[in-house]
Order: C-alpha cells, then sequence, then structure tokens
C-alpha cells in the first residue's frame, strides 16, 4: 500500500513539475526573488490542479525578513 501512495504522490508531483514547465518558471532569464520561488514551488505542489483552473501565487509583501544590524 505504501508503495502505490508513494508512486501517486511521485506522478502528482510530477505533473506539477511540468505545469511550471509549460509556464517557463525553470528558464534561465528568471530573476530569483520570494515571489518566483513561492509560485513555482506552489504550483508543483498544487500538481494536477493547475489543469482545472488553478494558479497559485505568492504574496511576499507580508514576509519580513531580518535586516542585518548596522
Amino acid at each position: 500500500m505504501r508503495g502505490l501512495i508513494g508512486l501517486i504522490v511521485l506522478l502528482w508531483l510530477l505533473i506539477g513539475v511540468f505545469a511550471a514547465w509549460q509556464r517557463g518558471y525553470f528558464g534561465s532569464d528568471q530573476d530569483v526573488s520570494c515571489k518566483t520561488t513561492g509560485d513555482t514551488a506552489l504550483t508543483i505542489v498544487a500538481g494536477p490542479l493547475n489543469y482545472f483552473g488553478v494558479n497559485p501565487k505568492v504574496d511576499c509583501s507580508k514576509v519580513k525578513v531580518p535586516q542585518p544590524s548596522k
């Protein structure tokens, strides 16, 4: 049973990777930021839901990153 669940999870994530690739998230001209990394990760996790109208986006404006001390 664990093997079947593992296979389903693997297929789910592979479909998500394919959806992210179709959206151009793996291009070398992408600027690496919270938004692009988050959008890519959410697209992969959403898997097949991407093909049913789910378009996950990340709002990084609420993320507070610690700043170095001066």
